[in-house]
């Protein structure tokens, strides 16, 4: 099985978001499964230049756009077992962060087709072209295009996944001229989006299949709510759609094993467990005690995380005896929300407005509930986290969140978390109270939880088998 895999983001070159995370860890899981895949980047100018100074270059060529014709540097790089090419141009990805310029679209139309192109110039036949989100959801487009005039297209089949279909890639009409397209691509069964054209619309309508991150968020996207006006493309096309939940990645997040947190601990010995939370304690300057609840909280700060009804509850929820930490950034009128309850709770509330990777490592191990009262969540990862760390999540039921949280069902027992379906500040807090009586009252049943959680099988390694069978399904 030879794939393309192509991307905006990887962990650790690149990273804006949970892309990144999926980009690093997959094709690796692909490869130790015995797939060929290579792993296809743009050469960003921000790439680390330990990474850099390891790259070789491969090859050049050229990409027409419109009357530009614009050069594309391969450079190539193995690492932790995986092939990866990164394109230079410096016009384009000379920039101090990965997108949001005025010229996105003409930067990702160039990265797509040189994307297309690569296999022919790098003597790599893929059987599957694997693209994620807006940025190279037009390979599928150049792909059927291609193949009117060029028969080594002719067998290739591909797979588009959509990460988050919030984010879509719709831009001026005018760029169908510089991606090289005719008109009659400019129509509602097409590329049109109103006045403008739509990058992930043609993502779907063109590849051979489509997925999402987490089998409900492929259901929810059939709705308006999750939709984001592209839920009439996806009913119509549903018969090529599936979901697969993400992984994490179980080197980097081990209890057992893992250097950023204060103690090392298992599922055979959870009471250590509680030692990184009187660490954090000091280092936050919170009362050190042992047998207060602690509600952990690691995330950008805007509306679609549940922020808003984190506020219509937070005064009331720190009336109980809990401990909260929270490490993020986002909206400025979260951050001052959690700043001003950090003031006034002092014993009780801890807000570090930043992001440090290792306090999040420090706050997953520490924390007995992780809060992700998502709106929507199209797999979402930190709740996977905070299981394998025997935190237990409280979750909204969307997308993701659905797929991998258990509910705490009191009468058998099960559950890996707590969950509430609505969109309603009191539903959250009512769960909240609900898992901190538990925690206080039902040391036996929490612990089962905590138990439960860090059993659950959540790394790549599930993930990948279903891409290998869906990508077999494919090529069939």
């Amino acid at each position: 099985m030879n794939v393309l895999f192509l991307t905006a983001e990887a962990v650790p070159f690149v990273k804006t978001g949970g892309l990144a995370d999926v980009a690093g860890s997959l094709p690796k899981q692909l490869v130790n499964l015995g797939a060929d895949v290579r792993v296809v980047l743009p050469l960003y100018s921000t790439i680390d230049e330990s990474y850099r100074s390891k790259m070789e270059k491969i090859t050049e060529f050229y990409v027409d756009l419109d009357w530009k014709h614009q050069y594309a540097g391969v450079y190539g790089l193995d690492f932790d077992g995986v092939k990866y090419y990164f394109i230079d141009n410096m016009e384009y990805f000379d920039r101090d962060h990965p997108y949001g310029f005025d010229d996105d679209a003409e930067r990702f139309i160039f990265y797509s087709k040189a994307c297309t192109l690569l296999g022919k110039e790098i003597n790599f036949k893929p059987d599957i072209i694997h693209s994620n989100d807006w940025h190279t959801a037009m390979v599928n487009v150049f792909v059927n295009d291609y193949r009117r005039g060029d028969s080594y297209y002719d067998d290739i089949r591909t797979l588009f996944t959509i990460h988050n279909l919030k984010y879509q890639g719709v831009f001026d009409s005018d760029n169908l001229r510089l991606a090289g397209l005719d008109g009659a691509y400019f129509n509602e069964n097409d590329l049109k989006f109103y006045d403008a054209i739509n990058f992930m619309k043609g993502g779907i309508i063109h590849a051979t299949a489509v997925n999402t991150v987490s089998e409900n968020y492929a259901r929810e996207i059939h709705y308006p709510f999750y939709g984001e006006g592209l839920d009439g493309i996806i009913r119509q096309y549903d018969y090529k759609l599936s979901g697969i939940v993400n992984g994490i990645d179980y080197d980097e997040w081990n209890p057992e094993a893992d250097k950023l947190i204060d103690q090392n601990f298992g599922k055979n010995s959870i009471e250590k467990k509680v030692l990184n939370k009187i660490a954090l304690q000091e280092s936050y300057g919170l009362p050190k005690r042992e047998d207060v609840p602690m509600i952990g909280l690691v995330s950008r700060l805007n509306e679609m995380k549940g922020m808003d009804l984190v506020r219509y509850i937070l005064d009331e929820l720190l009336q109980e005896d809990i401990q909260f930490v929270l490490l993020g950034t986002g909206d400025y009128t979260y951050e001052e929300m959690f700043k001003y309850f950090a003031w006034k709770y002092p014993d009780k509330m801890a807000s570090r407005i930043y992001f440090g990777g290792a306090e999040a490592h420090k706050i997953y191990a520490a924390s007995d509930f992780y809060l992700m009262p998502s709106i929507s969540e199209p797999c979402g990862i930190s709740q996977l986290i905070a299981m394998r760390y025997g935190t237990l999540p409280i979750v909204r039921e969307a997308g993701g969140l659905k797929d991998t949280v258990i509910p705490y069902n009191e009468y058998t027992g099960e559950g890996t978390g707590y969950s509430f379906s609505n969109i309603n500040a009191h539903e959250l807090l009512f769960t909240i109270k609900n898992a901190i009586n538990i925690y206080n009252n039902q040391k036996e049943n929490h612990n089962r939880l905590v138990k439960n959680a860090m059993s659950q099988d959540i790394d790549w390694k599930m993930s990948a088998r279903k891409y290998l069978d869906l990508y077999e399904d494919i090529k069939a």
